[in-house]
């Protein structure tokens, strides 16, 4: 298996050398580069193209949520995951439309974050049940995004609005196949068909779509 190559962006440097400490001993990961503000993230992610990026938001020169932005725009590959003390709903819900695939706080224990940025490559959103379902309330409600070109129910088949249900609900790939009885490779594909039918960047602004077309109910 090709190790995960991750850039790492935080302007404390204390913080960002435990980060190196901590992914340099996965077999599977392998910090690429560091970058010390948004400016340089974009920078730095222009010269190696890492397979994902671990960004703060409160950065000088450039915040993260700007550099995430204009990263996702010229790099859309590259999976950009927030790692912040911010628990604000306007940097959550900003972080997500900028593409943000995952929204992290600096709370997190190290062996849950390993964990959750390897299930990024597996097309899980690293983001507690909790905050995914605040997400997608909010975004339903007041979301700023220009709608994609409007899409029918036909043109999801009945499986892929079972994922995306079960997505909304929080539920990770493991527990989408047990639920429906299919591989977590097949719900790896579902939502890849999906992504492309939807002509959107990860699961968190798919589910968020199919609630605002009523494909699926809102999770209680």
């Amino acid at each position: 298996m090709e190790r995960i190559t991750v850039l790492l962006a935080d302007d404390h440097a204390l913080f960002r050398d435990g980060l190196v400490s901590l992914l340099s001993m996965q077999e599977e990961i392998e910090v690429a580069g560091i970058a010390n503000d948004g400016q340089e993230a974009l920078e730095k992610a222009r010269e190696l193209v890492p397979d994902l990026i671990l960004m703060d938001i409160k950065m000088p020169r450039m915040n993260g949520l700007e550099a995430t932005r204009l990263i996702k725009e010229e790099m859309p590959h590259i999976r950009i995951v927030m790692l912040t003390v911010s628990e604000d709903d306007h940097d959550l819900f900003e972080a997500i439309k900028n593409g943000a695939e995952g929204y992290l706080l600096k709370t997190i224990n190290a062996q849950e974050l390993v964990d959750l940025l390897k299930g990024v490559f597996r097309g899980e959103a690293p983001i507690s049940r909790t905050m995914a379902r605040k997400i997608l309330h909010e975004f339903a409600l007041q979301s700023r995004r220009p709608e994609p070109e409007a899409i029918a129910r036909g043109d999801l088949t009945r499986r892929e609005i079972e994922v995306l249900q079960l997505v909304s609900e929080g539920s990770k790939n493991k527990e989408i196949a047990a639920r429906l009885c299919i591989s977590p490779r097949t719900v790896k594909n579902h939502m890849q068909n999906i992504l492309d039918k939807l002509h959107l960047q990860n699961r968190v602004q798919a589910a968020t779509y199919a609630l605002r077309q009523g494909l699926i109910q809102q999770p209680e």
